[in-house]
Order: C-alpha cells, then sequence, then structure tokens
C-alpha cells in the first residue's frame, strides 16, 4: 500500500453543524425510504386514505419530501471542497485522489443499490467526477453558474416530463421478486429497479441530476466563503436567507396551486416544483444553523451530529434494516401496513442508530464503513480502535 498520504480528517477535526446537517438529513432519508414502501405497488384507484393518513401525507411531503437528498447533496460539494483543500495542503494530486475515492464510492453504491433501488452513492459518485472541473473555481464562479443551473431546471423539468419516458410502468413487472423469498432475487429486485427507475428514467437521469450538481456548487460555495466554520459571524446572512427561502416556498406553493385550480398549465412549460424544493430545504436548512447558533435543542443536535459522522454506515444500515423488514426475504410487510406504521419504525430505527453510533464512536476513530472507504481512498491502513 502506498503510505503517502496523510491520515483523513479526524472526528475532533469536524465542523459539528456540518455533522448536525447530515445527521437531519439521514432521518429525513429513513423516513421517506420507509415511505416508499407504503405506496410502491399500491393500487391509488381503489385506495382512500383516511383523515390520519392525509395528515401524515401533507406532513412528510412538506417537511421531509426531497429535502434530504438536496440537502446531503449541498453538504456532498461542501464536503469536496474540505477534502481536496486538505489533500493540496498534503501536497498530493488531488484529481487522482478523487477520482479513485469516487470509484470506490461507486463499489459501494453497486452493493447499496442491491439493498435498496433508491440509492443516491452512485450519482455522488459520478457527478463527484464533473465538480473535478470547478475545483479551482472561485466561490462567485460556482454560484454564478448554479444559479444558470437553477433558471434552467423548471424548463428542463418539463421538457424531460413531456417525453413520458419514467420507466416506472415496467417496475411492476418486478414485484415479485422483491417478495421473493429468495435472497438472490430480493437483491437482484434492487440492481433491476435501480436501473429501470433511475438509470434510464429520462426525469432522474436528467433533470434529478442537474438539480444535484446545482446543489454541489452551492456546497461549494459556501466552504470557499468560509460560511460554516464562521457560522457565528453569519447569523445575519441565515436569518436573511430563513425569511426569504421561506417567503419564496409559500408565493411558489401558492402560485403552483393556483396554476394547477386555474388550469393555466404554465407547469407544462416552466415547472416550479424544485424550486419549491430547494427554497423548503434552504428554509429548513437555515433553521437549523439559527437554533445551533442560539443554543437551543443542544441535546437533539448531539444525537444528529452523532448520526452525522457516520453518515455512509447509517444510511446503508437504514436500507438493509428495509430489505430486511420489507422483502420476502425478510418479514415480507412491503406495503400491507398502515402509513403510520412505516414512519414510526423509521423514528425507531434512527433512535437505535443514535445510541449504536454514540456507542461506536467512543470506542473506534470512524463508522465501520467510513473506515473501509477511507482505506481503499488513501491506500493505506487506518487505525480503527481508539
Amino acid at each position: 500500500m502506498n503510505n503517502g498520504l496523510n491520515q483523513p480528517i479526524q472526528l475532533n477535526q469536524r465542523t459539528i453543524i456540518v455533522d448536525v446537517l447530515r445527521g437531519w438529513a439521514l432521518f429525513g432519508v429513513v423516513l421517506m425510504n420507509y415511505f416508499d414502501f407504503f405506496t410502491l405497488g399500491r393500487d391509488w384507484t381503489t385506495y382512500k386514505p383516511d383523515l390520519f393518513t392525509n395528515i401524515l401525507f401533507y406532513i412528510t411531503s412538506i417537511i421531509f419530501s426531497a429535502k434530504s437528498w438536496t440537502l446531503l447533496s449541498l453538504l456532498f460539494g461542501y464536503g469536496f471542497a474540505v477534502l481536496m483543500n486538505n489533500i493540496k495542503e498534503k501536497g498530493h494530486n488531488p484529481y487522482s485522489f478523487f477520482a479513485g475515492r469516487m470509484f470506490w464510492l461507486l463499489v459501494l453504491a453497486l452493493i447499496n443499490s442491491a439493498l435498496f433501488f433508491g440509492d443516491i452513492l452512485k450519482d455522488y459518485a459520478v457527478l463527484g467526477l464533473l465538480l473535478l472541473c470547478f475545483y479551482r473555481a472561485s466561490a462567485k464562479t460556482a454560484f454564478i453558474t448554479s444559479l444558470i443551473l437553477l433558471l434552467a431546471i423548471p424548463a428542463l423539468s418539463s421538457y424531460i416530463y413531456s417525453l413520458n419516458n419514467t420507466n416506472w410502468a415496467e417496475l411492476p413487472k418486478l414485484f415479485p421478486l422483491y417478495k421473493s423469498n429468495n435472497p438472490i432475487d430480493v437483491l437482484g429486485f434492487g440492481l433491476q429497479a435501480t436501473y429501470l427507475a433511475q438509470i434510464i428514467s429520462k426525469p432522474y437521469l436528467y433533470t434529478v441530476h442537474v438539480v444535484m450538481f446545482c446543489c454541489f456548487l452551492w456546497g461549494f460555495s459556501l466552504y470557499k466563503i468560509n460560511f460554516f466554520n464562521e457560522l457565528n459571524t453569519k447569523k445575519k446572512w441565515i436569518k436573511t436567507t430563513f425569511w426569504t427561502s421561506l417567503i419564496i416556498a409559500i408565493l411558489l406553493t401558492g402560485f403552483s396551486m393556483l396554476d394547477t385550480n386555474m388550469k393555466w398549465n404554465v407547469s407544462k412549460y416552466y415547472n416550479i416544483r424544485y424550486w419549491i424544493i430547494l427554497s423548503s430545504m434552504l428554509f429548513i436548512a437555515t433553521s437549523i444553523c439559527w437554533l445551533y447558533i442560539s443554543g437551543k435543542l443542544k441535546n437533539a443536535f448531539a444525537s444528529m451530529a452523532i448520526m452525522g459522522k457516520m453518515t455512509l454506515t447509517n444510511y446503508m444500515t437504514q436500507n438493509l434494516i428495509g430489505l430486511l423488514v420489507f422483502s420476502g426475504f425478510g418479514f415480507g410487510i412491503w406495503n400491507t401496513k398502515p402509513l403510520w406504521f412505516y414512519l414510526i419504525l423509521a423514528i425507531v430505527v434512527y433512535i437505535v442508530q443514535v445510541y449504536f453510533s454514540k456507542w461506536w464512536l467512543s470506542r473506534y476513530n470512524y463508522g465501520p464503513i467510513e473506515w473501509i472507504w477511507r482505506q481503499l481512498s488513501y491506500r493505506k491502513r487506518l487505525q480503527l480502535k481508539k
């Protein structure tokens, strides 16, 4: 092994608020991933949800739907900049290092896609290589590029959806694989469903990836202005973004409802759905930052930070637990339970992971998957036990 590369960033050198935001995002990820199993394969022409289920639908949609992966994308862009700067300061080639790191992330993504067909690691691995083009860019260049993408997203979204090529119609044909008690069939479902629903599905392939990259550039820009490391001095900026994003989210949501009810059909040509998602995500993220620097919810944020330090391990473990609960190889629950069951299960899994992460990190330097990934990336053995 090559011992030329230095140690990665240690736990005591991490920026706590970044881990807090990652921990919050993981909460939204497990909620919505388990929520998906409630909706998967359900006959919506005959299913009539009760009032309580409708309330849960609206709450999860407003607070969590697509807010977590967009926030994680922003944090990925920030983490990219931190890592590249760290490697450069050590006198090593950041391009070859990061390319190797993304290769191993893609390998992990292959495993995770077998566990759950909603994997995002593969997207980060591929788009991460594109982010290398901005390695030497300034915050201004990255941010302006992100704004250009942001303006293009509604038009792109409308055009791609007009092609009517989502491949979701083919997905039910694979459901018998997931309901099988054969683990090979269950894992095969994950890989095939990932291919159908994400890799060749045009709305995901084009629109979602552009949204992700826009968020990457936001995170990259935040690193360049040293935002998270100087959070206490950015309170005015945080408040401004908080109120601005909230107002924009409300106005855009109102316009979207009018567009639908009045049959203006604006969304047919310029679909602002992702603008609503992104403004809502920024509102939630700045809410957390504002509460954090105000010294509120210290215990809750400490728990989120613990989760965030083991993001990769906890994310893949959530998907493994989901497979064991929902697939035919496990308990075979599939979509047979009421919605509250899936949400409570997600909350329980998250709480258990908080305690497990706290126990693990009191004894070890890295989460188990992070340890494997870092050793492969740095091409050297790293000490796991403290």
